[in-house]
């Protein structure tokens, strides 16, 4: 006769992949812990989860494990009904049949797996107490939304699948996605794997939600897939015919979690689906809680949701967070409802008051220590997602006044901490709307907070362009008005406009200190300096830039500091003390590190390489500008890659590579004519001399003309691992950019210059005399905007100018 069977656990449907750890720890628990519920959002795969623990169990109960399914019955009294039909007992008149179960287990060594608890939980509950009660060799292992709540009980919160991160492959997301995908019939090659860990993460790691997403495969590549998740209700609705209708669909897996709520928890879920990012209680408070909640309820309400399983909390944190499957759920719901327009205005009115708070903290309040403008601005970067998602609310809504209330207090949208000045999208955006209820005033003021962001972006001529128009209209914000001055100062320099500077850098320096306003005092101190050193007056610059770094201890902003110790390093480099630049370029360093500022930090990088280059430590310098290098590609910043260049050149040079600094050097000025800055430099020309000395005209200018034909970040990268640049194949071809702005005569001599000749040879070549040929000559460097013989002369060769 045949065994009697341990178990009647379901054979598993498909492959069951990832969780192994999850597994191996559940399993352990059962040494000491009676009562296991793994809690979790639906489709997040805790019935799949306990199936496999149930399986891997099986040789540790001598009496076997016992799955017994909950989803399919509605009435509480049901619970021990199906508990009995398991272990074959049938109820009795008279009998109270709880303790018929009790009774027939009470001798046993089983695990019961209670599936799918969250509707019965109460009755679930009062069942598996009383067989835990009663059975001393019984464990429970039970899957619910919520815990059981009863003694002994281990709660494990079961996480999405892992998301993908350098090596997308490894990821358990990736890999369940792949193979769903390969049972749909689609073989996805390695092409795929960047559209599927955009999807992964698109879709939370939610098992289900991406087992629907790998059936779509038969029709859609997962890029296409991930292209149209935000409909992915709508989407994902090919599920398995065979299992529970809650699990066919994705809207159905949220649906039937929602349907277990209260109303007022109903109320509470859609009103947070506005908090994009991650939340605390305080924000919760705030903009949740108005009629038919109130404030006393908001800990009570979202501990019943956190219980639920529908919103996750950071209990080491305080911090609380929904899926994006959850929000977008919920966020139907609240646009269904009659109180949408009032809970985002109240969201975008809230995320004012505290920015403003935040910015008062970090920049303007007297007495406050670097550590809390650091967490101020940290504060603000947290915030990030919810800024983001009321600045869409008030271009929605049409409330362009409170959109730039909330640009102008937002640290977290400037460069300050990384970003590519995000604010310009946002302020050229809501500029673009009406404006006829917004004071002018208050657009100057935008203006002048726009010409910053341009400035960070490269973008010299509309960041000067917006900073005058703020100057022209603004009124009654001091910080913005000596920002404004700041930056207007600062494009003119690098444009090499400095007398035009310095009535800007005086004026913010007047509205900075008359207001008691360090931190802009301190920037326009840096960029007085900065124009000293244009000079050459060596002195007065390291008097400014130490002046400028005093007055930024005094502030005690993380951002500013950097900013002026940097200078310090730039200053103390030009008059050749490397070991004080090395010193100052580090503190900048570590400070725009602890801010995630990564524009900036490419740059101090770059200026750290090249004093190492300098100093002979050519490994450090090859380190850090590789760091610098790729920090400046992924931030699409110039004027990062540029002091990336300048660097690579000086790297080039010192370990011998006059032909790779060459190439550098070329690719320097083509980015800086991009950007309307200067392009001529002393170090430039002694480059191409002794270039020209060591390599030959020929070869000198067909580097030249390669490193300004070819994308700046490839030139880096070569010039990085030290590839030396090939020989020509044959002339260089470059077609006339601007030609056509010089005389034939201005011509001729530009072709002339290339065979290095004298203005006094040229003159004697042409009939005319040196003093024509100078002012030819200077014609020339006033048209194409250079400030040397040498630039005309390899300008003229790049273009194929005859030199005779």
């Amino acid at each position: 006769m045949a065994d009697a069977p341990r178990h009647n656990l379901p054979a598993e449907p498909n492959r069951f992949v990832g969780r192994e750890r999850d597994i191996g720890d559940l399993c352990a628990m059962f040494d000491e812990t009676r009562a296991v519920t793994l809690c979790g959002v639906g489709g997040i795969g805790k019935t799949r989860l306990a199936l496999r623990v149930a399986h891997r169990l099986l040789d540790d109960f001598a009496d076997g494990v016992w799955a017994v399914e909950l989803a399919k019955i509605s009435r509480p009294e049901l619970v021990v009904q199906e508990i009995a039909e398991v272990f074959g007992l049938e109820s009795e008149r008279g009998r109270d049949l709880t303790d018929a179960v009790v009774t027939r287990l009470a001798g046993s060594s089983c695990l019961v797996l209670l599936d799918n608890c969250e509707h019965l939980v109460e009755a679930t509950a009062h069942a598996a107490a009383a067989l835990l009660a009663g059975c001393p060799g019984v464990r429970v292992l039970a899957t619910s939304r919520e815990a059981l709540r009863i003694p002994g009980e281990l709660i494990w919160h079961v996480p999405p699948l892992d998301l993908p991160g350098s090596d997308p492959s490894a990821a358990e997301s990736v890999q369940l996605f792949l193979n769903r995908a390969r049972a749909a019939g689609t073989q996805l090659g390695e092409e795929s794997l960047p559209d599927v860990a955009r999807l992964c993460h698109a879709l939370d790691g939610l098992p289900l939600a991406l087992e629907l997403a790998a059936a779509r495969t038969r029709m859609l590549s997962p890029g296409q897939i991930a292209d149209r998740i935000d409909d992915r209700f709508a989407l994902l609705t090919s599920g398995d015919r065979t299992a529970p209708a809650r699990q066919r669909t994705l809207a159905a897996a949220v649906e039937w979690s929602h349907d277990l709520l209260s109303e007022a928890e109903k109320t509470l879920l859609r009103r947070l689906s506005v908090l994009a990012g991650g939340f605390d209680l305080d924000l919760v408070e705030r903009v949740c809680a108005e009629p038919p909640l109130s404030e006393s309820r908001m800990v009570t309400l979202l501990g019943a949701l956190v219980d639920k399983s529908l919103v996750i909390c950071d209990e080491d944190r305080g911090r609380f967070r929904l899926l994006d499957t959850i929000r977008q759920f919920a966020a139907e719901r609240l646009a269904d409802s009659d109180e949408e327009r009032m809970v985002r205005d109240l969201h975008l009115r809230v995320l004012c008051k505290l920015q403003e708070r935040a910015f008062d903290a970090e920049f303007l309040t007297p007495g406050v220590t670097w550590r809390e403008r650091l967490a101020a601005h940290t504060g603000s970067r947290d915030r990030l997602a919810d800024q983001r998602a009321a600045l869409e609310w008030a271009l929605r809504s049409g409330n362009v006044t409170m959109g730039l209330r909330l640009c102008m207090r937002s640290s977290g949208l400037l460069s300050l901490g990384g970003s590519a000045a995000e604010v310009v999208g946002w302020v050229e955006r809501l500029l673009r709307q009406d404006l006829s209820l917004v004071a002018p005033e208050q657009i100057g003021l935008a203006k002048g907070f726009l010409a910053y962001g341009l400035l960070t972006r490269d973008d010299l001529d509309s960041g000067l362009a917006a900073a005058r128009e703020g100057l022209a209209g603004m009124a009654g914000d001091p910080f913005v008005l000596a920002t404004a001055h700041t930056v207007a100062g600062g494009a003119l320099l690098r444009m090499g406009r400095g007398d035009e500077a310095t009535v800007h850098i005086d004026s913010a320096l007047a509205v900075a200190r008359e207001n008691g306003d360090r931190f802009n005092e301190a920037g326009a101190l840096i960029e007085a300096s900065i124009y000293s050193l244009q000079r050459g007056r060596q002195r007065e610059a390291q008097r400014g830039a130490e002046d400028a770094y005093a007055v930024a201890n005094a502030h005690g902003h993380p951002w500013i500091l950097a900013m002026a110790a940097s200078h310090l390093g730039l200053a103390a480099e030009t008059r050749g003390d490397l070991e004080s630049a090395a010193e100052h370029y580090d503190a900048a360093i570590s400070w725009l590190r602890e801010l995630g500022n990564r524009g900036d930090l490419a740059q101090n990088l770059a200026r750290s390489g090249r004093v190492c280059a300098q100093l002979g430590d050519l490994p450090a310098a090859r380190e850090r500008l590789a760091e610098a290098v790729a920090m400046a590609r992924e931030c699409g910043l110039r004027q990062a890659m540029n002091r990336c260049l300048v660097s690579l050149a000086t790297l080039a040079r010192a370990e011998g590579d006059l032909e790779s600094a060459v190439l550098a050097s070329s690719a320097v000025a083509t980015l800086r004519e991009s950007m309307g800055q200067r392009t001529g430099s002393v170090k430039v020309d002694e480059l191409l001399s002794a270039a020209r000395a060591k390599l030959g005209e020929g070869r000198t200018t067909s580097l030249w003309s390669r490193g300004r034909s070819r994308p700046p970040f490839e030139v880096a990268t070569q010039v990085l691992e030290g590839r030396r640049p090939e020989p020509a194949a044959g002339p260089v071809q470059v077609g006339p950019v601007r030609g056509s702005l010089l005389t034939a005569r201005e011509q001729e001599i530009a072709g002339m210059l290339t065979r290095g000749l004298s203005n006094k040879a040229i003159a004697e070549e042409l009939v005319i005399s040196p003093a024509t040929v100078a002012r030819h000559i200077a014609n020339i460097m006033d048209k194409l905007g250079y400030t040397s013989r040498a630039q005309i002369a390899v300008w003229a060769a790049d273009h194929g100018v005859p030199s005779a």
